[in-house]
């Protein structure tokens, strides 16, 4: 067993199977399979063998322009009042007239928001960049993430 995986998780965090660590972080599944060999991402091994993801890995990777410790992220992306606040990855921005639609992924799942396309052109939102969705009840607003 390498040294970089253990056979148990520290506390009960959620365990990631690798191909949907590898779509929040916007890589391939290959690419996620050398990140383990070469220790950029620790993983934990189940019973039979198979390497998972710890959550804290996954945010240690996506918050990476955004502070080196987790008090430090949370301060950083704590400045708006929304609390549900889920980050992921531009999959698409459409503008048409003074509406934009965003759509960003987000652990296998996707959220689209509209938006104006002022606030779009503002933040230059583009697909690929990290952003996050702040849902507030119906209402989902978007913050660009570095």
């Amino acid at each position: 067993m390498p040294r970089n995986a253990k056979s148990e998780p520290q506390n009960s965090e959620e365990l990631l199977k690798l191909r949907d660590a590898a779509l929040q972080l916007g890589i391939s599944f290959p690419t996620i399979k050398q990140w383990i060999y070469k220790k950029k991402i620790r993983s934990i091994r189940t019973a039979g063998g198979h390497h998972r993801i710890p959550e804290r890995e996954v945010d240690r990777l996506l918050f990476r322009t955004r502070g080196k410790t987790e008090k430090e992220r949370k301060q950083v992306i704590r400045r708006v009042s929304g609390r549900n606040q889920l980050v992921g990855r531009i999959d698409s921005v459409r503008i048409s007239g003074l509406m934009a639609e965003v759509a960003i992924s987000i652990g296998g799942q996707q959220i689209v928001s509209i938006i104006t396309a002022h606030s779009a052109r503002e933040m230059q939102l583009k697909p690929g960049q990290t952003a996050a969705a702040l849902i507030k009840a119906t209402e989902v607003m978007i913050l660009r993430v570095s």
